[in-house]
This record gives C-alpha cells, sequence and structure tokens, in this order.
C-alpha cells in the first residue's frame, strides 16, 4: 500500500480552555482529494493550519509521506523540534487562502516566483518559465505583468494557486477558496480546482461548495464541533447521509440531492 502524502492520526487542539479539534484523523492519499465540510466553527480550517504547521496543536499524530513530525513539550507547551522538517514539510504542502495573500508590492509573476527562489533557491530562469506556465494553466497568462490591484477577485485567487503550484508540492491544501467571491468569479476557480483534481493531484480543501465538494472529492469528511461526524465518498454523504446532524447541515446548504 502507498504511503499517505499527509496522515493525522487523533489530532487535539484547543485556544486556552475552548476545544476546537477533539481527536481527529485524516488520511490524504496521493492522487485524492479530500474535502472539509461542515458548519462555520466546526474546526475545518483549524484542522487544515494545523496540517500546514501554521498551527501547534497540543496532541495526536502528524505523517508527512509517513514521516512523523518531531515534537518537543506537551500540552499548550508543544512546540515542533526540527525547524529544517518543518520548512521541508511546509514545501510541500503548499496552502491556498481565502484572502489571496498576494504581495500588493509585486507583479503577479513575481509573486508566482518569490518562495521557489528564495525560499527553494532554484534557478531564477527555469522559476519564470514555470511561473509562466502555470499562469497560463490557470487562464491568467496575460496578467503576469499585471499587480493584484489590477485584478478581479477570482483573478487574484487563481495567481495564488499558480503561486502553490509553482512551488511542486507534494499536495495543496484550499482554505475556503472560493468564500471571498461572487457566483460569476467563483466559477472560474472551481473551473481550475476540478482541472487539478482530473490531474491526479493531492488535494485537500475545506470548502463551503457543496457541489464542489461533491464533484471533485474522492473523499468527504463532515466535521461538527472538533469532530468528525461522518466522512465517505461523495456519493455516499450527500445521497445517502446517516446521521441527522449531516442531513441537518445538508438540508441547511440547499445540497440534498
Amino acid at each position: 500500500m502507498t504511503t499517505p502524502v499527509l496522515e493525522i492520526r487523533d489530532l487535539h487542539k484547543a485556544y486556552g480552555t475552548l476545544e476546537v479539534l477533539k481527536g481527529v484523523d485524516i488520511t490524504a492519499p496521493a492522487g485524492h482529494v479530500v474535502s472539509l465540510i461542515g458548519s462555520s466553527g466546526s474546526g475545518k480550517s483549524t484542522l487544515l493550519r494545523c496540517a500546514n504547521l501554521l498551527e501547534d496543536s497540543q496532541q495526536g499524530e502528524i505523517l508527512f509521506a509517513g514521516e512523523p513530525v518531531v515534537w518537543k513539550g506537551e500540552g499548550h507547551a508543544r512546540r515542533p523540534a526540527d525547524a529544517k522538517q518543518i520548512t521541508r514539510i511546509r514545501t510541500n504542502l503548499s496552502m491556498v487562502f481565502q484572502s489571496f495573500n498576494l504581495w500588493a508590492h509585486m507583479t503577479i509573476l513575481q509573486n508566482v516566483m518569490e518562495a521557489p527562489v528564495t525560499v527553494l533557491k532554484r534557478d531564477r530562469a527555469e522559476v519564470e518559465a514555470a511561473a509562466r506556465g502555470y499562469l497560463a494553466k490557470v487562464g491568467i497568462g496575460d496578467k503576469a505583468d499585471a499587480y493584484p490591484a489590477q485584478l478581479s477577485g477570482g483573478q487574484q485567487q487563481r495567481a495564488a494557486i499558480a503561486r502553490a503550484l509553482c512551488m511542486e508540492p507534494r499536495a495543496l491544501l484550499f482554505d475556503e477558496p472560493t468564500s471571498a467571491l461572487d457566483p460569476e468569479l467563483e466559477q472560474e476557480v472551481v473551473r481550475v480546482i476540478k482541472a487539478l483534481a482530473e490531474e491526479g493531484r493531492t488535494m485537500i480543501i475545506v470548502t463551503h461548495d457543496m457541489r464542489m465538494a461533491h464533484d471533485v472529492s474522492d473523499h468527504v469528511v463532515f466535521l461538527h464541533q472538533g469532530r468528525i461526524e461522518e466522512q465517505g465518498p461523495p456519493g455516499a454523504l450527500f445521497n445517502a447521509p446517516k446521521t441527522e446532524r449531516l442531513r441537518g447541515f445538508l438540508s441547511s446548504t440547499g445540497a440534498m440531492v
């Protein structure tokens, strides 16, 4: 059996006395798309940030390609112990945020090139060729010399996806990639994500877009109050939910099939 790109076992995360994740297990096999759904406050985005080590968790294991994160300390004092390991893992788990996070003073091309050149120390000419290729792939090859403020929200998010791809990561992590966009621009981004899924990219997607979760996922996880309430293939979850909570959630989002 192939080692999963990312595996999370019994993850616990709290802010002070507020428990946000209460023992969550997630597996993202290579080439699979895992979508995390659930109400606001269910722990979806926190789980993604813990997976990428942007947030420290208090208990549980995180394994990248079978390699466990090394920790020091316990509970709220627990921190990653190996800075080089963290950099290596983060550069292989490219995050696409809800708010784009593009550098306003850089062109789109410069935004996409920045991390591969400065963090990975890759050859600038090679990175530029790759960056232009990824911008073309997401449909904004003609915007390379524009600045973020000159682009629509959908174009900025596609630039952010190109930036993530240019790191040549093992997996892409999407945190509500379409929630800041109006419906027309949302579909531009959904089309790109669907195309990446069809290529066999490993992705974990936190989303409020039930149709996208249904269409692109191999596995869907429904989180409720920091725990996994139900999970499985999208057809099973959306067409025949087993729990009352999932039925209620899908009904409230208009996603009951």
